[in-house]
């Protein structure tokens, strides 16, 4: 099983990068994260933001292994706490399909993501910078393996 985080954005700033990339080497060969950075399209020539959305939802659905579970990030989404996380990513592992967590570009995500989506999770109801999201995001899915393997990183 792989967690595989698809983001529309590129080029972030070194500390995004640095703190991203921390979660990411933390994490055990049986829970690797993996980025799939999608450069995000211009709106120049007077596009709209719906047909921004539009053009970058073909990569997006693109870029989805066959099979995989995909959660696509959004504030409306479904607020999971990290033991909820925790008891899904126990239940991803025994049944061995790659989960999928969609970050979308400064325009948010085309209905047509939202729809292939098994689900929709909100890390906030605020919203947070893209690049912070990935941070958040990967910090924490090593909180939930730690949990599920009682390493003391989480406290309750």
């Amino acid at each position: 099983m792989k967690l595989i985080i698809i983001a529309v954005g590129h080029k972030m700033p070194g500390w995004i990068e640095d703190g991203f990339g921390e979660y990411v080497k933390r994490m055990p060969r049986e829970f690797a994260i993996s980025l799939v950075e999608l450069k995000p399209d211009k709106r120049s020539g007077g596009r709209t933001p719906q047909q921004v959305m539009a053009e970058e939802a073909e990569r997006i659905l693109a870029a989805i292994p066959q099979g995989a579970r995909v959660f696509a990030l959004d504030e409306r989404g479904a607020n999971w706490t990290t033991m909820k996380l925790a008891e899904n990513m126990k239940n991803w592992h025994t049944d061995g399909r790659d989960a999928v967590f969609i970050i979308g570009g400064t325009d948010g995500l085309d209905p047509s993501v939202k729809q292939r989506a098994d689900q929709l999770l909100q890390l906030s109801a605020m919203t947070l910078p893209h690049g912070m999201v990935r941070v958040l995001l990967a910090e924490q899915l090593y909180r939930a393996y730690s949990i599920l393997h009682n390493h003391p990183y989480h406290r309750e």
